[in-house]
């Protein structure tokens, strides 16, 4: 697997919206599954959204309704358009791509992790 790269992060008020884009260089990417994770400050990291290659799609609980997670293999790239932000989704947010489902839950791929992009959602 090669790296992804996160990019969109920001400051932006309660209730607007941000898109996050990852990018992964080379050849495989649409076989891969990938995920959106996020660690807020001093808090362990957690599991945002899912996309399997087939496009199907997983979300945490808190999120559902608000983010929406697609791919676009053309260009070997996953988004993250989040709507309605809160001042709780405030994080670092980490791309991961390889990663395997196990009873309809995305484990990551430990060789795969993003840098990261911060978002910071304002009240």
């Amino acid at each position: 697997q090669v790296q992804p790269v996160e990019s969109g992060g920001g400051l932006v008020q309660a209730g607007g919206s941000l898109r996050l884009s990852c990018r992964a260089p080379g050849n495989g990417f649409s076989r891969m599954h990938a995920g959106w994770y996020r660690q807020p400050p001093g808090k362990q990291r957690e599991l945002v959204a899912s996309i399997s290659s087939f496009g199907t799609t997983k979300y945490a609980d808190d999120v559902a309704g608000r983010f929406i997670i697609s791919r676009d293999n053309d260009l070997n790239t996953v988004y993250l358009q989040m709507d309605s932000l809160k001042a709780e989704d405030t994080a670092v947010y980490y791309c991961n791509s390889g990663g395997t489902y196990i009873s309809g839950r995305y484990y990551a791929n430990l060789r795969s992790w993003g840098r990261g992009t911060q978002v910071t959602v304002s009240s």
